[in-house]
């Protein structure tokens, strides 16, 4: 690796308890990395494991490892070390060990074609369980579906990217499955590689149906950021119009039983609907108008506060 002052690769590594992977993954990673022949950085995020995989990062040589105080999530680890890269391409993969190193340079090699931006990695053939396959697929239909994301495989996490594309990101949450469609919304380019995925050899599998839940609140929140977060009282102005049109049939209903059916309006319960849907309308009106405010004036603020907090940064 030639030192310079800045690399021009780095490479972002999000780990969470998973000893016994990482020194092999390392090994790999130079190896690919030498071959290239340019200077990089290897950056690991050790996000709040508690199975000694910090302990084992120290053990490595030529690294820089960033303490997170606790465990945020994957999103948050991609997000610090995007944060902490240097080079002007940054690539990201997984500690686990089912990402191959030796894909990087076919990847790089897409990316500086310069018909992209971001070229992210498929895992035609994956390695993993019946159950991990079935969720995949189900979340692949639902990003589809609301965000009209036709990436063959969002979730893999071997990608190599410009710096102007991950320095635009800012992620937490289940937020790492979206990072392409952010990207595309963005307007930056994306393309795709056929990658090597290989099975699991130490630790457990860290996706479960939980964070499968938490995928798909992510998914509806980020299906309104993208339609309404400029215009949210357009989504609350539509729902304020549908109640408001459902509240005038209901009071013409209510008043047609009243002067020729002879009912009571108050026992009348088209007309307590009638109310409620108006009321309704008023209200999401006006709460549309309150998250309109809300953002303009965010817009006009400094930047908010950290989501985590980097205990130390290790160089080794």
């Amino acid at each position: 690796m030639r030192k310079t002052a800045t690399p021009e690769l780095s490479v972002v590594i999000p780990v969470y308890n998973e000893r016994g992977n990482l020194a092999l993954l390392h090994k790999e990673l130079k190896t690919a990395l030498q071959g290239l022949k340019r200077s990089y950085e290897v950056i690991y995020i050790d996000d709040g494991s508690t199975d000694g995989s910090l302990a084992e990062l120290k053990e490595l040589k030529g690294a820089t490892i960033i303490e997170l105080n606790r465990n945020y999530g994957q999103a948050t680890a991609l997000d610090a070390g995007f944060k902490a890269a240097e080079g002007d391409i940054v690539v990201s993969l997984d500690a686990d060990g089912q990402n191959d190193p030796a894909d990087i340079p076919a990847l790089i090699a897409i990316l500086e074609s310069g018909t992209c931006d971001v070229v992210a990695g498929w895992r035609k053939s994956r390695k993993d369980n019946s159950r991990i396959k079935l969720i995949t697929l189900s979340a692949r239909l639902l990003r589809r579906l609301f965000i009209g994301d036709i990436v063959h495989d969002s979730g893999c996490t071997l990608r190599v990217y410009r710096s102007a594309a991950v320095k635009s990101l800012d992620i937490g949450g289940e937020m790492h499955r979206f990072i392409l469609a952010l990207l595309k919304w963005k307007g930056f380019t994306v393309c795709e590689m056929v990658v090597n995925h290989r099975p699991r050899i130490n630790g457990v599998s860290k996706y479960g149906s939980g964070k499968a839940v938490r995928g798909l609140i992510d998914l509806i929140y980020i299906w309104f950021i993208h339609k309404y977060s400029q215009r949210p009282l357009h989504l609350f102005g539509y729902m304020s119009i549908g109640a408001f049109a459902l509240g005038i049939v209901a009071s013409a209903w209510s008043l047609y039983g009243k002067l020729f059916l002879g009912l009571s309006l108050n026992r009348n319960g088209w007309f307590f609907l009638a109310f409620f849907f108006l009321l309704a309308a008023i209200m999401l009106f006006s709460f549309g108008i309150i998250m309109d405010l809300l953002i303009k004036t965010q817009l006009t603020l400094s930047p908010h506060e950290k989501r985590y907090h980097v205990r130390r940064v290790i160089k080794t």
